[in-house]
C-alpha cells in the first residue's frame, strides 16, 4: 500500500475559527507522515467534545467513543493488536473528569499508547462550563461567577500515575507539538502530551496573547534532560519533572518533562507470561478449526437452553 502523504479526509472540518484543535490535527497529521505510518496501521480514538471529531478528519482507523471512555477503548484495542498505533485524543474534562480513572490506570499499566489532551479549561462543545483544569477563582465569559473548584494538574497525575513519557506543549505552536507528538509515539509505554490550546469562543481568559507572553521551552534550558537512562535516576529525574509541572503563571514550560524507557510496559509483562501472546494476540488468533468454532459457541447455546432464555423476534 502506497503511503499516503497527508492523513486528510474529505470531511469538512467544522470547528470555530481560530480553535486550537486545528493546531492539533495538523500536527497529528504531520506527525503521521513523519514516522511514516500506513494508515491502516494507526488507529485514532477519542470520546465526547470538541476534541471527539479528531478521528473523522484523520485518515487512518478511527474510533469515536463514549464520553470518558477513549481509553479503556484504546486499551482493548491495542492489547488485541499490540502491532497497532494507538493515539487517545480527548478534551481535558473528557480525560480528566468522567475519565480520570482510566486516565489513572493506563499510567498504572505502562500499556503503549499515546494519550493527547486537548487543554482548553472549558468545555467547549456544551457552552463553556468550567473543565476540571480551570484553576479557582478563574471566571471565563459564560461562567455566571468564578469557578469554585480547584484544578486538575494533568502533569503531576500523570508522573503520579505512572507514564512514563510526559510532556505539554501549544496548540499554536504546531511545529513543536509535532515535534514532541513524534516523541510520543516513539515512546515505548504510556505517553502522554497535555496541549495548551485556547478556545476563542468561551476561554477569553487563556488567549493566545496570554500563552505567547508565558511559554517557554524546556529544550531551551541550559543542562534539561528529562531521559531515564537507568532505574537509579528515576527519583531525582521525577522530582524535577513535578517541579516543572507545577509551574503556572508567569511562566509556564512546554516540552517534554520526563521519559523513561527502563520499565517493561504491559505488553512485555503479558509477553513474559504468555510466550505466544506478540505471535498469536486476540486479533491474530483462529477463531474456527476444522469448521468449528473454538469459542466455544456449542457451550453456549446449551446454556442458553438450560436457563430458558427466549428470543423474541418482531415481524
Amino acid at each position: 500500500m502506497a503511503l499516503r502523504l497527508d492523513y486528510k479526509t474529505d470531511v469538512w472540518v467544522d470547528w470555530c475559527p481560530g480553535c486550537g484543535n486545528y493546531g492539533i490535527l495538523t500536527a497529528l497529521q504531520n506527525a503521521l507522515k513523519e514516522l511514516k505510518i500506513e494508515p491502516w496501521q494507526a488507529v485514532i480514538v477519542s470520546g465526547i467534545g470538541c476534541s471527539g471529531k479528531t478521528p473523522h478528519f484523520v485518515f487512518a482507523n478511527g474510533v469515536h467513543t463514549l464520553h470518558g471512555r477513549a481509553i479503556p477503548f484504546a486499551t482493548g484495542i491495542k492489547l488485541a493488536n499490540p502491532d497497532l498505533t494507538v493515539i487517545v485524543h480527548g478534551g481535558d474534562g473528557d480525560l480528566l473528569g468522567i475519565g480520570a480513572g482510566h486516565y489513572v490506570a493506563l499510567g498504572r499499566r505502562n500499556l503503549d499508547i499515546t494519550v493527547v489532551i486537548h487543554d482548553n479549561q472549558v468545555y467547549g462543545l456544551t457552552k463553556g462550563q468550567a473543565s476540571p483544569t480551570l484553576p479557582a477563582g478563574v471566571k471565563t465569559k459564560a461562567l455566571p461567577k468564578p469557578n469554585l473548584q480547584d484544578a486538575v494538574n494533568p502533569l503531576t497525575l500523570a508522573l503520579s500515575a505512572g507514564y512514563t513519557f510526559v510532556a505539554r506543549a501549544y496548540a499554536l505552536d504546531v511545529q513543536g507539538l509535532t515535534k514532541i507528538l513524534v516523541e510520543a509515539v516513539r515512546h515505548k509505554g504510556s505517553a502522554v502530551v497535555d496541549v495548551l490550546q485556547p478556545c476563542p469562543t468561551y476561554n477569553d481568559v487563556y488567549t493566545p496573547q496570554w500563552y505567547r507572553q508565558r511559554i517557554y521551552k524546556l529544550e531551551d534550558e541550559p543542562g534539561w534532560d528529562p531521559v531515564v537512562r537507568d532505574p537509579a535516576e528515576r527519583e531525582e529525574k521525577l522530582a524535577k519533572a513535578f517541579e516543572k509541572a507545577r509551574e503556572w503563571g508567569d511562566r509556564i514550560p512546554v516540552g517534554i518533562l520526563y521519559k523513561d524507557e527502563t520499565r517493561p510496559t504491559l505488553e512485555d509483562r503479558i509477553q513474559a507470561r504468555i510466550p505466544s501472546y506478540r505471535e498469536t494476540p486476540p486479533a491474530k488468533a483462529p477463531i474456527e478449526k476444522g469448521g468449528r468454532s473454538i469459542v466455544g459457541l456449542e457451550e453456549l447455546r446449551k446454556l442458553f437452553a438450560t436457563n430458558r432464555i427466549v428470543v423474541k423476534r418482531k415481524h
